[in-house]
């Protein structure tokens, strides 16, 4: 068999960043596009990194008392129909069934776009006293959501996520349930998925249909657009009086609970993507990645070549996720680009001379370099070098980020920042909804987040309308 000496060309990000992420999700097998539009595959690397994603959130919701359950694909209409607002959110993305087999349904049903409806259907059959609460349930499954454009893993019209449910006696409690749980996408995000976060609350335009108020965590790509990352809603009573779900207080009254929901979804991996990946593929951060470290023998034909390899590859799969390519009929180079396409953290390669000297070559894939190690202290140096390239990792995301805020006093200024340098533009907004849509009719912008840590640009006018203003806002162009 010919060897392969080059692995096919991926478009630059520079020339054409759309193509770019086209041709690394395909190239890299994250993901195929299925024979329903808007529907994709996600094939076994995609689904492994979603999978390292999952199992970290899930841990955290567990040590923060919440439980796992799931609830039914399809809602009645009537059901959907009991919150007016969240119905009219929903409503031009919603999916019909009509039929069941060859016989029209008595009413319709809706493939789940979000799970509020039916949660607080049975949350009302459940809950009876100030006892049981709080309800802190979670459920991890998927929702579809009828999109006109999609693009693999940042929007399409069905896709996983988790939807964190709960019921609390008091409006504090569900606001301390609401933040906390936004706290935790955002530690995940930053330490595992190497992402510098954004965070804050919504405007009343930008918030959860239904809610009392959105609290999101945003994310800068490479080519200076936001993507809503992950989001925690305060519902306040608006679901619970909807759907009659009351309880005996501590008094012996009846009263309404106060509710939130919160979720994330495989965005985050359109996330990775975007933020950490190059003209060679992708860069996956160690603590996510599918496999931490692929082991390439060199020459592999000579003798005790493989052998070695092998011993070294089962040294380190006690401690890392660790891979050994001994295909035959491929160059060594051909791997190389291969496993960094791939966005592999470490490539560990050994030939004979390697063994002769009692050592091998960790390249990493963040910055290039090549190191020579010693095996006799493989495993330590390797953890050292995931721990480095993990760090190394969020502080060229974090700078790129910086780079790529500006500051805006006024509508000219806001205008020339978001052409010479797309991004972020921190500025100072009113609060009304006209200089919002204004903002975003002059310039393509929306409003990302008002951030939790505030400050005053300029004279602290609205950058639109030029009146007094308290608040500072996030804006950018977004996905």
């Amino acid at each position: 068999m010919a060897k392969k000496q080059k692995v096919e060309a991926i478009t630059s990000m520079d020339e054409d960043f759309a193509q770019w992420y086209t041709d690394v999700i395909s190239k890299t097998e994250l993901v195929d596009y299925s024979p329903v539009k808007g529907f994709m595959v996600i094939r076994p690397y995609g689904y492994a990194i979603w999978e390292n994603i999952q199992k970290e959130y899930d841990k955290r919701f567990k040590e923060t008392g919440h439980q796992n359950m799931y609830f039914p694909l399809l809602i009645p209409e009537s059901l959907l129909k009991k919150e007016a607002e969240h119905v009219e959110g929903f409503a031009p993305e919603v999916a019909w069934v009509t039929h069941g087999g060859d016989k029209l349904l008595a009413e319709r049903l809706c493939i789940r776009p979000t799970s509020e409806t039916i949660i607080c259907s049975m949350y009302s059959k459940w809950l009876n006293t100030y006892r049981q609460l709080p309800y802190l349930y979670n459920q991890w499954c998927s929702v579809v959501r009828w999109e006109k454009t999609t693009r693999p893993f940042l929007r399409t019209s069905e896709f996983l996520w988790q939807e964190g449910h709960t019921l609390h006696e008091t409006y504090d409690e569900a606001q301390a349930e609401t933040l906390q749980m936004l706290n935790i996408y955002i530690d995940v995000a930053e330490q595992y998925l190497a992402i510098p976060m954004v965070a804050g609350k919504k405007s009343d335009k930008e918030k959860f249909a239904g809610a009392f108020a959105t609290y999101t965590m945003e994310a800068l790509m490479h080519d200076g657009q936001a993507l809503q990352s992950g989001t925690s809603h305060n519902l306040g009573q608006q679901f619970t009086k909807a759907f009659d779900i009351t309880y005996l207080d501590r008094e012996n009254n009846q009263a309404y609970p106060f509710h939130t929901s919160w979720g994330i979804s495989t965005r985050l991996i359109g996330a990775l993507i975007m933020v950490h990946g190059d003209d060679n593929g992708l860069v996956m951060p160690p603590k996510i990645a599918p496999t931490q470290v692929v082991v390439i023998p060199i020459a592999q034909h000579k003798e005790g070549v493989l052998d070695k390899a092998w011993e070294v590859f089962n040294g380190l799969k006690r401690s890392f996720r660790a891979e050994i390519d001994d295909a035959d009929g491929y160059s060594p180079g051909w791997k190389f680009n291969q496993w960094e396409m791939k966005g592999v953290p470490i490539r560990l390669e050994i030939g004979p001379k390697d063994i002769e000297n009692n050592q091998c070559v960790l390249a990493r894939r963040d910055t290039g370099e090549k190191i020579q190690v010693s095996l006799d202290v493989l495993s330590e140096s390797v953890e050292k070098l995931l721990d480095e390239i993990q760090q190394n990792m969020y502080d060229k995301a974090l700078k790129m980020r910086e780079e790529k805020t500006s500051t805006a006093v006024n509508m000219e200024e806001f205008k020339e920042n978001l052409e010479a340098n797309p991004g972020f533009v921190k500025a100072m907004w009113c609060g009304s909804r006209e200089c919002e849509d204004k903002i975003k009719e002059m310039t393509g912008a929306t409003l990302r987040c008002m951030p939790f840590e505030q400050e005053i640009i300029g004279d602290g006018k609205c950058v639109c309308c030029g009146e007094n203003s308290e608040d500072m806002a996030y804006f950018a162009r977004a996905y």
